[in-house]
């Protein structure tokens, strides 16, 4: 009887550990993340005659990736960007770099950015993955922080993940030559991205 006693008594103590490891087994699971576009910044920056750096942004922009923040694998990602909605606080300006000397948007519509690759590290990782402009594609690297995990503190009540990534690209690569032998567009352009995400 004694026996029996213990043995049930071992059971009911290994039972919340199992319970636990079972939630967090199910939690580990990868999900979708949406990108919030009300949490969505696309930031550009390209020298202008060497005088300084000119800073623009993209105010239309959308996206999702299929991850697992506890094995921090990235499945799949997929960031789409109006060209279009290019702004750099000068009409002209922006009208210009709408044109067939920059984005080109009467032919293309969308930038794109599909995940080929994450290497995960301490505080983020590197990111792969194809970039297509100008209705070319070329792989690119971003470095990426994780900059918070959390349930979100008010509205939805998500967990919420907020991300922060760079890269540099070289435009001509992707046909984008305008002013770039004569120095007065630099060819590198630094691209930003700071987002949410919202977990599905």
């Amino acid at each position: 009887m004694q026996a029996l006693k213990s043995f049930l008594h071992s059971k009911a103590l290994g039972l919340p550990a199992l319970m636990l490891t079972a939630i967090g087994a199910a939690h580990a699971e990868p999900a979708d993340w949406k990108i919030d576009s009300e949490h969505f910044s696309v930031v550009f920056e390209v020298e202008h005659i060497g005088y300084q750096h000119q800073i623009g942004m993209f105010r239309d922009a959308r996206g999702m990736f299929r991850y697992d923040p506890e094995t921090r694998e990235l499945i799949r990602g997929r960031v789409e960007i109006e060209a279009a909605s290019v702004f750099t606080n000068h009409d002209e300006r922006d009208e210009h770099v709408r044109g067939e000397d920059f984005l080109d948007v009467e032919n293309h519509r969308r930038i794109l950015f599909e995940v080929t690759d994450f290497q995960s590290g301490d505080a983020g990782g590197v990111l792969t993955g194809d970039l297509t402009l100008l209705g070319q594609t070329h792989p690119v690297e971003l470095d990426v922080t994780i900059n918070k995990r959390a349930k979100y503190p008010f509205g939805h009540g998500k967990e919420t993940l907020g991300v922060s990534a760079r890269t540099t690209i070289e435009r001509s690569r992707w046909g984008m030559e305008y002013a770039v032998s004569n120095n007065l567009v630099g060819d590198e352009v630094e691209l930003r991205f700071e987002f949410e995400a919202i977990r599905q």
